[in-house]
């Protein structure tokens, strides 16, 4: 790898999107940002699909699409029906990090989604799939929590309404931490690359896009604390990372857009309603569409809307809440669902990818051809559901390689991803077209995430045409001078940042 070449800092701010920051940059609370705005490249970042963080973020990483990675969720099948495992990891493809380390860089991973770190040029703190997940080198983590004087954070528990100013509370110190912690590994490691996770943003959003979203003056000082907090830890490292010396450049990169969730579709329930999945003996859930429907009533009455959240608040997340959720309404979830569908009957179901509907390889019946006659069938239904517009997708229309065995037949999404797609059977109809305020949060995800570069040599530009999210790894390879395998399916745009071609 060519000396002369920078060195190249990635930040990931989860769920970024410039429809929201916009403002935020032009108020002046986000020095840091505002400035790689104002003197760099800023583009929209189109995300992979499905949108999420998994998929995407070992896409960034990788440079390959969910079809080539068999990653299409947080989760994979695992055995029989209604059975699924967390994603393991996107190996045996190879990161851009692991590239680097190879071609003889010194590299950093921090916060990035893995069940443990593995042996590099460098170090991995991972985060996110586990508790205390394995670094590399293995006293890692140790050392920086002795250096720190306390624990490193984990992932944000689950948020409930009444627990707010210390969830955000815990938010913000989470996100200082990260950059004290990323500093010290700088002024460790001297890594000619380096990745920083932010997870925190994506959490915050989801749970408070409706308070983000308000005019600057009417956010809440918590969430703007929050934001604020953000940008300092970016500068934070930004500036570590460049006391180092020579040329380097620094991208503040999203997995994915965010935006507001107005609605809810039950694939499920649909597929159940059309005839595609069936259940032994007709089971039925007159409890849960009984309890569901007084829900819904009582949601539309301001009184009872303001006491259904905290009783959501108590019930979700708890162990005890949850068994007397199911005792009063009954079983919703697939996975409890599973044992009553008929698998020798059913042709099709969404699990464990909610954007999914695959084929029953289960049903004894479904031939090659017929399973091709129901995916047309469900295409064409689907595209004449009149209260939303849905959009269905063959995996081979989005991908360059699919995985047969862990791909969905067909993807779905909804009123641009305004509406949730979701595999449980809470509710008697497959569109909730209002969502319910006790529902979790007020965020969803969207495609439209975002980038910003800075540092030396690069050029002032706004692109209005987005650039993709598989396209940020062969441009570190090429700026960093480092080959660009072939077979990956982003291009460089390093001749937009003012960098010459490898």
């Amino acid at each position: 790898m060519a000396r002369d070449r920078p060195r190249f800092l990635v930040l990931g701010l989860d769920g970024a999107t410039f429809d929201l920051l916009d403002p935020w940059l032009a108020s002046g609370e986000l020095p840091f940002l505002a400035s790689l705005a104002d003197r760099g490249l800023r583009a929209p970042l189109a995300s992979v699909f499905p949108a999420k963080t998994i998929p995407a973020w070992y896409s960034f990483a990788t440079g390959l699409d969910p079809g080539a990675l068999g990653i299409y969720g947080f989760t994979e099948p695992d055995g029989g029906p209604g059975k699924s495992r967390l994603v393991q990891t996107f190996r045996p493809a190879e990161a851009v990090w692991d590239r680097l380390s190879r071609s003889g860089a010194t590299v950093g991973v921090v916060n990035f989604p893995l069940r443990a770190g593995y042996p590099i040029n460098g170090f991995v703190l991972p985060g996110m799939l586990t508790e205390s997940p394995d670094c590399y080198p293995a006293r890692l983590r140790g050392d920086l929590e002795e250096a720190l004087g306390e624990p490193c954070l984990p992932e944000l528990p689950p948020y409930k309404a009444t627990e707010r100013a210390e969830w955000l509370d815990l938010a913000v110190r989470s996100v200082q931490q990260r950059g004290r912690l990323t500093e010290m590994l700088v002024d460790r490691y001297h890594p000619g690359f380096l990745f920083a996770l932010f997870r925190e943003t994506d959490r915050v959003q989801h749970q408070h896009w409706g308070e983000l979203a308000r005019p600057m003056a009417k956010v809440p000082e918590d969430l703007r604390r929050f934001w604020r907090a953000v940008d300092a830890a970016c500068a934070r490292i930004d500036a570590a990372f460049r006391a180092d010396g020579g040329p380097a450049v620094s991208l503040v990169i999203s997995d994915h857009g965010a935006g507001a969730a107005t609605s809810e579709f039950f694939t499920n329930r649909w597929l159940a309603q059309q005839g595609y999945l069936r259940f032994r003996g007709g089971a039925s859930d007159l409890r849960r569409r009984v309890v569901s429907s007084l829900l819904l009533a009582s949601d539309r009455v301001p009184l009872a809307r303001r006491l259904l959240g905290p009783v959501a608040d108590r019930l979700r997340g708890s162990p005890r809440g949850e068994r007397l959720s199911r005792a009063i309404a009954g079983e919703t979830s697939f996975e409890a669902m599973a044992p009553r569908i008929d698998w020798e009957r059913t042709v099709a179901f969404s699990y464990p990818v909610p954007e999914g509907i695959y084929l029953n390889r289960y049903n004894p019946t479904l031939t090659p051809e017929r399973g091709a006659e129901v995916m047309r069938e469900i295409r064409e239904r689907l595209a004449r559901f009149p209260d939303a517009r849905v959009e269905v997708f063959d995996p081979k229309e989005l991908y360059r390689a699919n995985h047969a065995d862990r791909a969905p037949a067909l993807l779905l999404r909804i009123d641009g991803m305004a509406t949730d797609l979701r595999m449980d059977f809470s509710y008697p109809h497959p569109l909730l077209k209002r969502r319910p305020a006790y529902f979790y949060g007020s965020g969803i995800h969207r495609m439209n995430g975002i980038l910003l570069a800075g540092g030396d040599g690069v050029a002032h530009a706004r692109l209005l045409e987005p650039l993709s999210l598989l396209d940020v790894a062969p441009t570190v390879l090429d700026g960093m001078g480092a080959p660009i395998p072939p077979y990956l399916h982003g291009r460089s745009f390093a001749d937009r940042l003012g960098l010459a071609p490898a």
